[in-house]
């Protein structure tokens, strides 16, 4: 009876582990979330990929037009890994059109959403500044 009971616990856990795997559930990373350690501390990162996929774009300090990098041109999420302030974010150039105050530390997952600062940055993040 115990050798019965031995192989459906097998048969179930292998059940289970092939219909989790299906799903795609249970996976504890995946590549696209690898990345944002890639994010040097004291930047603001921006990648072409949701949720910090691929290799990140960096920038320092104000900028007032991040769409000459296509990084941030085609940001698809971003990271504000500054070391000491918050950042805004701006869809236009020049500090210009909707803005979003991305707190240190935080992420936009994927900027064509409407859960990631109301899908404002679907077409790329054009300005920033700290603090």
């Amino acid at each position: 009876m115990g050798r019965v009971r031995a192989v459906r616990t097998k048969i179930g856990l292998t059940a289970g582990a092939t219909l989790m795997a299906g799903l795609g559930l249970g996976a504890i990373s995946t590549p696209a979330q690898a990345a944002w350690p890639a994010c040097d501390p004291g930047a603001l990162c921006a990648f072409t990929s949701r949720m910090g996929g691929g290799s990140p774009g960096r920038v320092y300090g104000d900028n007032k037009n991040l769409r000459v990098y296509d990084k941030f041109a085609r940001a698809r999420s971003v990271f504000n890994n500054g070391t000491q302030c918050n950042v805004r974010i701006y869809a236009g150039t020049n500090y210009s059109g909707k803005s979003y105050y991305l707190l240190r530390g935080a992420r936009l997952i994927d900027t064509h959403e409407a859960s990631s600062a109301g899908g404002v940055f679907r077409n790329g993040v054009g300005s920033n500044k700290w603090c």
